[in-house]
């Protein structure tokens, strides 16, 4: 009796990383429209990431160097008089001494610094003596001579207030560029005067910018003798009341602010309040934080709507190509070759729109800093992994797509028409 030959064992079925990566590619360029609209989200969300670092450490390098310039240089101080004692309407004198330039002055690290106030009630402002008011949105300001020097004006034309207008109470007015064009002075050689409350203010100065006090940039200024003289006392509420301020040295200003109490009042020190510049870094930590955090939520929004896109694309190939997967079931793929062909699709979308999104992140912020004359700040320890984030979205993404295609009946989709 012969014995059947047994049967040989089937040689199990195999599927090489090459023989993958070939069907996944394969399966991304039958659809090249689709493919490039799948990515789109990966790449807005990875160019957002790597854009949005990138700015913000390009940005903190500027506000360090803005703060260094002024906000590290600037001290303001508070004065709020005593109204005990005082009449109803009036307002009280200041606890600023006559002599607060001087005193500031002789602070070590002090480059500048003085008094200013707005003048009280709505003077009229005109170009001639009897023409209506030409002031509107233009302001009056008070100010001794250390004040202007430490708002550290620009000059177009003309001289600053010097201590011989102030010692004198001279009628003289530095004004802005604004309102020189709003009065008609365009030209000093002749003398012109201005006219405040129908009284003439020779123009002594233009000027065209200020370090310190932007809201002097809509205004004019007199000397605070000349306002003492003709307004009386400066308001006692805290922002129209009479401030000083004081321009230091680079890194002299916590030192002089805790000094600037004690110089001006020995007997009541704590007349005054001293506003210092605020930490830079912490303030840089501040904008930082609140920017990175607002726009890495706007690329997580992307990304996330690269993952369903990514998903969805992926499902619809699943279902497209029902009879494709009963096929290769019953030449012997097994169910992880099936889900591995998928999910490296979505891999490979994912990580395309990394790459692409990375490079387009990479390019916004060399634009945006050659615009503004920047330079550009790039962490490698961010902007090199970037496009493994794309890798990642587009791995999760196809995780339930791959498991769906892998659970499909191979007979059912052979069936399926």
């Amino acid at each position: 009796m012969i014995r059947p030959r047994s049967a040989l064992p089937e040689p199990p079925s195999r599927l090489g990383p090459r023989d993958l990566l070939s069907e996944a590619l394969s399966g991304i360029l039958q659809r090249p429209g689709r493919s490039v609209l799948t990515m789109l989200g990966t790449v807005l969300g990875v160019g957002a990431f790597v854009a949005v670092l990138g700015l913000t450490a390009t940005a903190t390098g500027q506000i360090g160097e803005r703060f260094s310039l002024t906000k590290a240089t600037t001290v303001t101080v508070t004065d709020l008089p005593r109204t005990d004692g005082v009449a109803p309407g009036t307002n009280p004198p200041s606890d600023f001494p006559a002599d607060a330039d001087r005193r500031i002055a002789a602070i070590d690290g002090v480059r500048a610094g003085g008094v200013w106030w707005p003048v009280p009630g709505a003077p009229t402002l005109s170009s001639r003596p009897d023409g209506p008011d030409e002031g509107t949105g233009l302001s009056l300001l008070a100010a001794t001579p250390g004040a202007v020097a430490a708002m550290e004006p620009t000059l177009t034309a003309g001289v600053t207030l010097d201590e011989f207008v102030q010692d004198t109470a001279q009628p003289v007015a530095l004004l802005s560029e604004a309102a020189a064009k709003r009065l008609g002075v365009s030209r000093l050689d002749a003398q012109p005067a201005v006219f405040i409350d129908r009284v003439p203010y020779t123009v002594v100065g233009i000027y065209a910018d200020v370090q310190r006090r932007p809201g002097a940039l809509l205004g004019l200024i007199i000397p605070a003798a000349t306002a003492l003289e003709r307004y009386g006392n400066p308001p006692a509420q805290p922002e129209h009341g009479a401030q000083g301020l004081v321009a230091t040295r680079i890194g002299a200003a916590p030192v002089v602010a805790a000094q600037l109490p004690l110089a001006l009042r020995p007997d009541t020190p704590n007349a005054f309040t001293v506003v210092p510049p605020p930490d830079p870094h912490s303030l840089q930590d501040t904008v930082t934080s609140d920017l990175t955090g607002l726009f890495l939520a706007l690329a997580g929004i992307c990304l996330l709507a690269g993952a369903v896109g990514i998903a969805n694309t992926t499902l619809v190939a699943v279902l497209e190509r029902t009879q494709e997967i009963g096929l290769r079931r019953s030449l012997g793929a097994r169910t992880g070759h099936i889900a591995a062909q998928f999910l490296t699709e979505s891999t490979a979308l994912g990580t395309l729109g990394g790459l692409i999104g990375t490079g387009l992140g990479v390019l916004t912020v060399i634009g945006v800093a050659a615009a503004r004359e920047w330079t550009a700040v790039l962490p490698p320890a961010t902007t090199l992994p970037a496009p493994l984030i794309g890798t990642a979205v587009g791995l999760l993404a196809g995780l339930y797509p791959a498991l769906r295609a892998a659970r499909t009946d191979p007979l059912r989709a052979l069936r399926s028409t």
